[in-house]
């Protein structure tokens, strides 16, 4: 029985000694019931790993962690870092044998410097809650994924994450300053620094960023701030007759030189489909739709030039009265998730390109459509080229012919010049296919970096790199 009383995993030998250990060290942080390790197998990719973790370590300090990863590294035990497992790679599932260390509790925001336009917070935190707590500050933290309400910074910042304002504000690596981190053998380095240049030695805090817990244990972050943005925002939305007309539509916004703040493409299929889970008005059959806003002083005549520019591609373009009625319009962007879980299990892909071959990608996302008899759902921040095809299926397995599809599309995504993933992350899903992009000599050097941090290979192993 663990300490709360509830059923647990019966353990034998060297993992049995790996518990006593963690348990003398953290008591009642050590969970052991069924339901915490069956929840950590898995992330809001559908994928769920093999076996039975070892343990779930709820830590509540930095030296809650280094505990751990002393305790690991003595027993040569697996860790698998985690934040709220709303990840989409699998990148934070936990499998047999293996610690999930949740930095969840770690919520706390530390430090506001509005004069120096930073804040230092602890990894837990949910992205959302924090710009809540900054706002009284006269600041804000701009990355903002989708999950923004569910996800914490220090996912954001393990998988580089980006979001509907990244094409004028900025991904994760644009803001945040310097990390704290805690090594595979229980050290603690602090990377980066609290002002706006530093350059002295290599820049290990962008290399932490992105690396999906396999370099070590984000357990701090120094993020750069911005000021509220003065002014207004001014939402607009433009139909269009289909999802390639939206694509050309979006390329020529772009090429206008406004830079929008927001810039959403939804194809016909993710239309209708969050249209029905809102249960709004069913849009005209076949349509496309681009969503935009523009923020600051220039808004209202920012909002006007890119309405002219949609209606001379075709556009058939409307603005929302206020703001309310812009996050109104922005919500159906931001629902497409639970629809494609309205459809069937959904593995939501993330492939990013030039912008200007934004519609060749949709071009190209047609034929595989064609090709192996799929519909494949797709939204994009077109403002900064990131697509998010989506492959519906019934059961939790991912049938062979979505993988094949899948990799009919990575592989055209690299041919546009393009990448495998923007802000997803590679976790499990893409792994296979990291060597096709990155080469066979850069994908070796990756793996010897990941070494020199992680001697051993306990931290995320399986992670980005397969065997």
């Amino acid at each position: 029985m663990s300490a709360d009383g509830a059923a647990t995993i019966p353990v034998h030998g060297a993992a049995e000694a790996t518990l006593a250990l963690l348990r003398a060290e953290l008591g009642t942080r050590v969970d052991t019931s069924p339901g915490a390790l069956a929840a950590v197998r898995a992330d809001k990719s559908g994928h769920a790993a093999a076996g039975t973790p070892l343990a779930l370590v709820h830590a509540a300090s930095v030296a809650d962690v280094q505990a751990v990863m002393r305790i690991a590294t003595a027993t040569r035990t697996p860790v698998v870092p985690r934040g709220a497992g709303t990840g989409l790679a699998g990148g934070a599932n936990t499998g047999g044998g293996e610690i999930a260390l949740s930095l969840r509790a770690m919520d706390r925001l530390l430090e506001v410097r509005p004069d120096d336009l930073l804040a230092v917070v602890e990894p837990g935190l949910i992205n959302a809650e924090l710009n809540a707590l900054l706002e009284p500050h006269g600041v804000w933290w701009a990355p903002d994924p989708a999950s923004r309400a569910i996800s914490t910074v220090g996912g954001n910042i393990a998988t580089g994450a980006g979001g509907l304002l990244c094409a004028k504000y900025g991904v994760v690596r644009d803001a945040v300053l310097g990390v704290d981190l805690v090594l595979a053998d229980g050290r603690l380095l602090r990377l980066g620094h609290r002002s706006v240049k530093g350059v002295t030695g290599l820049d290990l805090t962008s290399l932490v960023i992105g690396s999906e817990g396999t370099l070590g244990i984000v357990v701090g972050a120094t993020l750069k701030l911005r000021r509220l943005v003065e002014g207004e925002r001014v939402t607009l939305t433009a139909l269009f007759d289909g999802v390639r007309d939206a694509a050309v539509a979006s390329a020529a916004v772009t090429a206008s030189g406004i830079q929008p703040a927001i810039m959403e493409l939804m194809d016909a299929t993710s239309l209708t489909a969050v249209h029905r889970l809102l249960s709004l008005p069913a849009p005209p059959p076949g349509a496309a739709q681009l969503t935009i806003q523009t923020d600051g002083p220039a808004a209202a005549s920012e909002a006007r030039a890119l309405a002219d520019v949609l209606t001379a591609a075709g556009g058939r373009v409307a603005v929302a009265a206020d703001d309310a009625e812009g996050e109104e319009l922005l919500a159906i962007r931001r629902a497409m998730h639970p629809a494609m879980e309205s459809l069937g299990t959904a593995l939501i892909e993330d492939v990013s390109v030039p912008r200007s071959a934004l519609p060749a990608m949709f071009d190209e996302i047609a034929r595989i459509e064609q090709t192996y008899d799929l519909v494949i759902p797709t939204v994009a921040h077109a403002g900064d080229g990131n697509l998010h095809p989506n492959f519906i299926f019934d059961g939790p397995e991912v049938p062979a012919v979505v993988w094949d599809a899948a990799e009919d599309l990575f592989r055209a995504a690299l041919a546009l010049g393009g990448t495998l993933t923007g802000e997803h992350g590679i976790g499990v899903l893409k792994r296979r296919w990291l060597a096709d992009e990155l080469g066979d000599d850069q994908w070796q050097l990756q793996r010897d970096i990941a070494r020199v941090f992680d001697p051993l290979g306990i931290l995320n192993p399986g992670k980005v790199f397969s065997a």
